[in-house]
């Protein structure tokens, strides 16, 4: 007895995933502002880092060498 024959299956998902973002775009509606929603979750994080002390202060710059956490100063553009 030999080795069984393999069979090959392939699955083009180009059309699942065009009906899938079609959905997302409808599902999120006309009046989404990608750049609003974009500065909105960057104030979010700064609040949630901020005025953190010194022990936190520390944990956190560990996360962020670590590459756990994003470098928040990194991303920023200067005024």
């Amino acid at each position: 007895m030999g080795e069984p024959d393999r069979l090959t299956f392939a699955y083009d998902l180009t059309l699942d995933e065009a009906r899938r973002r079609a959905a997302v775009l409808e599902a999120i509606g006309p009046d989404w502002d990608p750049v609003a929603v974009l500065a909105e979750e960057q104030r979010a994080s700064a609040m949630l880092y901020s005025n953190l002390d010194d022990e936190q202060q520390k944990i956190y710059d560990e996360l962020v060498a670590a590459g756990v956490l994003p470098d928040q100063v990194a991303g920023r553009v200067s005024d």
